[in-house]
């Protein structure tokens, strides 16, 4: 083609990059990716293969490592695990910075190897996947260095399982690694069974850079493997994958006392109204859809245009969808790659043949005769409820449904059972700043899409998993408390028999939705006293009580509008009255419990109710130092309805320091009072009755913590779940969970020391909302 004819036609000719060096590497690293162990490689196999899915063309054998691998992984790094600590966050930083600086030296390598191995576009792998894993060492070598300073009385968990896909193969390696490494932790970590390749690139960049043997340790494998990491002994597992591999995680360590971040599935909204840039906002969709063949967990799947420009959007769409680019990964002018491999191109086929709602359009652009390609795709006039409205495809599909108004658009796309990310597009800030709270998802773009940096935290809600990888918040998740006082014994109720004291009855009610209600069962249990005197009696809550508690709780979403200032002076409030009756509660808890401390314990619970009175317009978000001219906005929202199971020690102050907190953040909250010592709760309600709590915001049950536990943590309305109660809870309550993987914390603490209040609460009562924003012209 002469100079004369490429400018009459502007085609773009190819621009291929070699993968020379890389198939020259893998070939003198035997041609088989296996595991790293030690500070070396281990035994290598070719038990499965690796292939090129742009050509179908075999690039590696790849070693399966069985479960005793896997523990041997695990061994090497429990011994490496103290000394790395022990170097101290400035030792951690000089190391992290090896790696970034290792990062950059083998960029290219490490961005052909990744094309060649998922099928991406080189120009993906070259200019966004290896810059911004590059970017997370960089920025956590800062985070180890001021570790003692930012992290103060947080120690690590120690060694961390980590499981990753096979989108983001080096990426989400950089995700894991970086905080778990420079929070003094040492790592386990499976690549995906269909892109090892980077990570065995990145191993041997570890030992130039100086990582100790044990500190790094890869298994390769397939989910067997994976399901071995997650068995052994670890003391924490981060997982990036499907909702439903990410349940059966949830479900394998439930009991075991052991944290989890989870970042599963999405289907994800990209909203485009009236007043948008049309042009900007297809480009954008471009990039949320088609960016690495639709393979992204947080793809911008689910189009909702505005119904006033849907017909003329929908035709600008298809013309860019025409032009894309489809082809050989490595050539530098191609949009769209290949399909990670021919099962995953199958799945898509699958969905998209299955489905016969609304109007499919394939890209009238050409596809490679061989390889796994499939054509960027746009179904429109989809219904809200039709399955690939719902079902995450994970490819180049979208789909598409319009709206009338703001709240049609928010009712629409809070439509899934995830929440991962949201996308709006809009010139009117004041829109895009009324609409980014209301969407349930844990990060909102305005104006652009798929913008990510370690300084930002990413991760999602509701079946999208739990946890953030970024910023401060994804370091916290890899550090524990560095010390907690020893919890109380356990206790349990006295016996006795006779009459009440002073003659009289008395028999406590529930209290939900703002009123005293008797319990469903019609059934109450004696209290007594240390010395066998009856003290009255407590309502046996069952299901149907628990149904309306959380049904109260729905109808008090409206708690987390409210401002910050209005709940502290609520809690105030309830501390006010609280010291009012301060010698009547006082008496109460010494009848209950013995002894002569219940002054004590009412005086320590009117200082919690100040604390988090004060946190609730201070415990705020952040503008995160992100590399763009715009902000990251960083914002505290409430976990929703939160489930807490009071511990059986200090019934009143217990009781307190799960409420406050939960409402402080606006929250709304089922507190089931101690088992043991339940009237002192009987007696709280009447304080909340007078101090201008709304009705559905804090709700209260006794009964049995084992009975009532497991339906708590299986309700589906139900956000959060904390137990303080009987340990033995803890594997019922956890695997109940999975359902909609709720967040669970359970764990014992003593109420009466500052181990019974602080961030971990707060961090617990809320969920971290991303939002960016870009400025400029």
């Amino acid at each position: 083609m002469s100079v004369k004819e490429i400018f009459e036609s502007m085609d773009y000719g190819p621009a291929p990059e070699s993968a020379k060096e890389a198939l020259a590497w893998l070939e003198a690293k035997g041609g088989i990716a296996g595991p790293w162990v030690g500070g070396k490689r281990g035994e290598l196999r070719a038990d499965m293969e690796s292939r090129n899915p742009a050509t179908g063309e075999r690039l590696a054998g790849l070693t399966k490592c069985t479960e005793a691998e896997v523990n041997a992984a695990v061994k090497a790094a429990r011994k490496a695990q103290p000394g790395w600590e022990k170097l101290g966050g400035h030792g951690r930083a000089k190391v992290l910075y090896a790696i970034a600086r290792g990062m950059q030296k083998q960029s290219r390598l490490l961005a052909v190897m990744e094309s060649l191995d998922n099928g991406k576009p080189i120009r993906e792998s070259r200019d966004i996947d290896v810059p911004l894993a590059i970017r997370h060492f960089y920025h956590h070598a800062g985070a180890a260095q001021l570790f003692d300073s930012e992290m103060a009385g947080r120690a690590p968990h120690g060694v961390c399982g980590q499981i990753i896909p096979w989108n983001f193969p080096l990426l989400m390696l950089a995700w894991k690694i970086a905080p778990a490494l420079a929070a003094g932790n040492t790592v386990v970590l499976k690549p995906a069974e269909y892109t090892s390749l980077s990570a065995m690139v990145f191993a041997e960049i570890c030992a130039e850079a100086g990582v100790p043997p044990g500190v790094v340790n890869l298994v390769t494998g397939d989910g067997e493997t994976g399901q071995a990491l997650v068995a052994a002994e670890v003391d924490k597992i981060a997982f990036t994958g499907s909702t439903e591999v990410g349940r059966r995680i949830r479900e394998a360590t439930a009991g075991r006392n052991i944290p989890l971040t989870l970042e599963l599935g999405g289907k994800s909204a990209y909203i485009v109204f009236d007043d948008a840039d049309i042009d900007s906002a297809i480009e954008g969709l471009v990039d949320a859809i088609w960016f690495n063949q639709g393979q992204v967990c947080c793809a911008g799947s689910r189009l909702l245009v505005h119904e006033a420009i849907a017909e003329d959007f929908h035709a600008r769409l298809k013309r860019r969808m025409d032009g894309l680019r489809i082809g050989d990964p490595l050539d530098k002018c191609i949009d769209v790659g290949a399909i990670v491999d021919p099962v995953q191109l199958q799945t898509i086929r699958t969905l998209v043949e299955g489905n016969t709602a609304g109007k499919t359009y394939h890209a009238a652009c050409p596809l490679p005769a061989t390889g796994a390609f499939y054509p960027p795709t746009l179904i429109t006039g989809l219904s809200p409820s039709d399955p690939l409205m719902q079902e995450e495809i994970f490819g180049p599909v979208l789909v598409s449904t319009t709206f009338r108004t703001p709240a049609e658009a928010v009712e629409l796309a809070n439509n899934t059972r995830y929440g991962l990310a949201a996308t709006l597009w809009t010139e009117n800030v004041n829109l895009a700043l009324d609409m980014a709270p209301k969407l349930a998802a844990g990060v909102i773009w305005v104006n652009a899409t798929n913008l990510f940096d370690a300084a930002a935290p990413f991760g999602g809600i509701r079946e999208s998993g739990f946890g953030r990888e970024g910023g401060p918040e994804g370091m916290r998740a890899y550090t524990k408390p560095a010390k907690l006082a020893a919890a109380p014994k356990e206790q349990k109720a006295f016996e006795g028999d006779g009459a009440p004291e002073g003659g009289i009855d008395r028999t406590a009610k529930l209290y939900i939705g703002g009123k005293q209600v008797r319990p469903d069962g019609g059934y109450s249990r004696a209290v007594h006293g240390p010395k066998g005197a009856l003290l009255g009696h407590a309502s046996l809550a069952n299901r149907k009580d628990l149904r309306n508690a959380v049904e109260a709780m729905n109808a008090a979403r409206g708690w987390g509008k409210a401002t910050g200032h209005l709940r502290a002076q609520i809690l105030y409030y309830i501390a006010e009255n609280l010291s009012a009756r301060a010698e009547e509660f006082a008496a109460r808890l010494n009848a209950l419990q013995g002894g002569h401390k219940g002054a004590d314990e009412v005086e320590a619970s009117v200082r919690r109710l100040f604390t988090y009175a004060a946190h609730a317009d201070r415990y705020d978000g952040r503008a995160a130092g992100v590399p763009l001219r715009g902000v990251a906005l960083a914002m505290k929202a409430p976990t929703g309805n939160i489930a807490a199971l009071a511990p059986a020690a200090t019934p009143l102050l217990g009781l307190v320091s799960l409420m406050a907190p939960a409402i402080a953040m606006g929250s709304r909250v089922t507190l089931v009072a101690s088992e043991p010592f339940p009237l002192a709760a009987m007696d709280f309600y009447q304080v909340l009755e007078t101090s201008d709590v709304p009705a559905g915001v804090v709700n209260i049950l006794t009964g049995d913590h084992a009975e009532l536990a497991p339906s708590f943590a299986s309700h589906m309305d139900v956000d959060a779940v904390w137990s303080f109660s009987d340990p033995a809870l803890a594997a019922g309550i956890e695997k109940a969970s999975a359902g909609n993987l709720k967040r669970t914390w359970v764990t014992q603490r003593d109420f009466t020391t500052p181990d019974g209040e602080g961030e971990d609460f707060l961090e617990a009562a809320t969920e971290v909302k991303t939002i960016w924003i870009p400025y400029g012209e």
